[in-house]
Parts: C-alpha cells; structure tokens; sequence
C-alpha cells in the first residue's frame, strides 16, 4: 500500500497524462479507482446495489488520460500529496476513501447526480 501512495505521488506531480483533454464535468460524479483497490472494489458494489442511475464516470487512474483527472480532481480540492482511492470528484465536494461515514455521505451527496 505504501508503494501505491509513493508511485501515485510521483506520478501526480510529475504531470503524467498531462496532455489529456478532458477537464471536469461539475454535473457528473468521477469515481477514482484502479484494479488492485479493495475500497474501491466495496464502493463499487454499494454503488451497483443502491445507485444505479446516476450521472457517474468509473475513471481507473492507470488507464490514459486516468491519471490526468485524477490529478484535476486532487488540484481542484487542494488534497497536497495524500491522496488515495477510491476518490469521489461530486461537483463542488469531494470524498476519499470508503468507510461506513464515507457510504451515508455519498448516498446523501449523489442525489443531485441522479439521471
């Protein structure tokens, strides 16, 4: 895990994926994720069983122009050098992380995103 935060620091400040042209959409949710994330696996499986029909981007920070919007994401909110996924971009809030309080406050958040 710890490797995770330090390659993904370099690579945040390093501008990997700079040249991407996609800025951020204040009317979707982009949820930050990658493969090997066992939060993000749970936040997806939340999100599949109780909010099936939001305006949401799935974004997998090491897939192109990924690692690009995250780095928007994190800039947009200040979050320095700590931050991890998953990683919830909602317009003009953000969330880190996926615990029980993080699982009310996007229930609560993403109601303004349903289609």
């Amino acid at each position: 895990m710890y490797r995770f935060f330090v390659l993904l620091a370099a690579t945040l400040f390093l501008g990997a994926n700079a040249q991407a042209d996609e800025t951020l959409d204040s009317n979707k949710i982009y949820f930050f994720s990658y493969d090997g994330c066992p939060y993000c696996r749970k936040a997806e499986e939340h999100i599949a069983q109780k909010q099936m029909n939001l305006n949401m981007e799935k974004v997998d920070i090491y897939k192109p122009g990924g690692m690009y919007l995250f780095k928007q994401c994190a800039q947009k909110f200040n979050l320095g050098r700590n931050v991890g996924t998953p990683l919830f971009c909602m317009g003009d809030t953000y969330l880190m992380g996926w615990s029980e309080e993080n699982q009310k406050q996007f229930d609560e958040l993403s109601r303004k995103f349903q289609k």
